[in-house]
């Protein structure tokens, strides 16, 4: 009688379980819906502030004072009670309100090619498809409301491409800020009568090489010739140049490339580009990673500060997700070059502005930053944090050209905590 009685129990309980998993199911995804809402759509564009190389996070965003794996800088107090940062970011203190540090970044990808692809596009590499960035999808996603110049604009660096979501939504890269944009003006043998003719040729000519392959990259292209012929012909060129800037507008920024890429970034947002990616190079640092960690931190204060700083004084920065991070972190011990290695396990980024709740540091790490011990935060919850800023849906997806089914996030979820309700 007691195993009869003991089976029943287990039949009731098995039965109560499977009739309560749709509705669990259901507030989950419910859950998940009232995430995805907070802050959703509060931002327009989006500009990333691209750390290459990795940077240290123990030497930024996280110090780790008093420390064997704490290096020789001091920490110093932000705007956020109890939150401190290195000494050589006195700028970015100030302007703490602001952001939000995160300091509980976590992957695998410890090589640098596999992890640039994945905070690039929030997945990790496969030799089966190639994933758009950040900035292809929000380029695609986001209404460009006639705009003239590329939706998606890389300073300093290649970023990354539109994969399957096609060229027409690839960066248009600026590798040199001071050097006058290519190929803009007509060559001195083509006058606009002449180059009305060669498009019409063109155009003929892809129409019968589409009708005959069925390729679908002929539109692609043709959207591509499209957007280039528009940019040569935009009132809004005059964003690339900021020759006009105040003196004391590019002293602030700073007077080295990344200064001038944030100094453009800003007048590229104004002109209505979506996504713009500025890249400071040199975060490698295997060697003589304290001289050059400060080097590159001086520019990363200058320029980021500042553009915080003209963003909220021109009412923007609530409607522009700003983004500071590299490829992963960098380890706490010091080598015998006196540098730091490659660190993925635990890293920080910092996130601004448009959705985005500031004034806060997310997450935290152990004693000498090897570990995250509290609120872990993968590269596509992070990706679908941001998608929700910007009014993507984390979960959308594209079929590629092979048909598979691709969604935006890589099964991320927005971090309720980092979102304005």
């Amino acid at each position: 009688m007691q195993s009869r009685h003991r089976e029943l129990g287990r039949r009731n309980f098995l039965g109560l379980g499977m009739s309560a998993l749709p509705a669990a199911l259901g507030l989950s995804l419910l859950s998940a819906t009232k995430t995805a809402r907070a802050g959703s759509g509060k931002a327009k564009a989006c500009v990333w502030l691209w750390l290459n190389g990795g940077p240290s996070h123990i030497d930024t965003f996280d110090p780790k004072p008093g420390t064997s794996s704490g290096g020789p800088f001091k920490a110093i107090r932000t705007r956020i009670a109890g939150v401190q940062i290195c000494e050589h970011l006195p700028r970015l203190a100030e302007r703490a309100k602001d952001v939000a540090i995160v300091r509980s970044m976590t992957s695998r990808e410890g090589n640098h090619e596999r992890a640039r692809y994945l905070v690039h596009s929030g997945y990790a590499p496969t030799p089966t498809v190639m994933h758009p960035s950040l900035g292809a999808w929000t380029a695609e996603e986001l209404d460009r409301g006639g705009l003239e110049l590329p939706a998606f604009v890389s300073i300093g660096g290649p970023s990354m491409g539109a994969g399957f979501l096609g060229v027409q939504h690839a960066p248009f890269v600026l590798r040199n800020v001071s050097k006058a944009l290519d190929n803009i003006e007509l060559p001195a043998h083509v006058d606009p009568a002449r180059f009305q003719r060669r498009q019409e040729l063109l155009s003929s000519l892809e129409t019968s090489f589409g009708a005959a392959t069925s390729d679908g990259k002929v539109e692609q292209r043709r959207a591509v010739y499209q957007n280039a012929v528009a940019m040569m012909k935009s009132r809004h060129l005059s964003a690339f140049d900021i020759s006009g800037e105040p003196e004391a507008v590019k002293t602030s920024y700073g007077d080295h490339d990344f200064g001038r890429g944030c100094l453009m970034a800003r007048r590229l947002l104004e002109a209505g580009v979506k996504f713009v990616e500025v890249s400071l190079d040199g975060w490698d640092t295997h060697k003589d990673n304290f001289e050059r960690t400060k080097k590159l931190m001086g520019m990363l204060d200058s320029g980021s500060a500042t553009l915080l700083r003209e963003l909220a004084e021109r009412k923007a920065l609530d409607s522009t997700l700003v983004v500071i991070a590299g490829e992963f972190g960098r380890t706490p011990t010091i080598n015998a070059n006196d540098g730091r290695d490659h660190h993925p396990k635990a890293w920080s980024a910092v996130v601004a502005g448009g959705g985005i709740r500031g004034g806060q540091a997310y997450g935290q790490t152990n004693a000498d930053a090897s570990e995250v011990v509290s609120k872990p935060v993968s590269v596509a919850d992070l990706f679908a944090t941001l998608a929700t800023c910007l009014g993507m849906d984390p979960y959308k997806s594209v079929d590629t050209p092979v048909g598979r089914p691709i969604a935006l996030t890589d099964g991320g979820k927005p971090i309720a905590e980092l979102l304005v309700g």
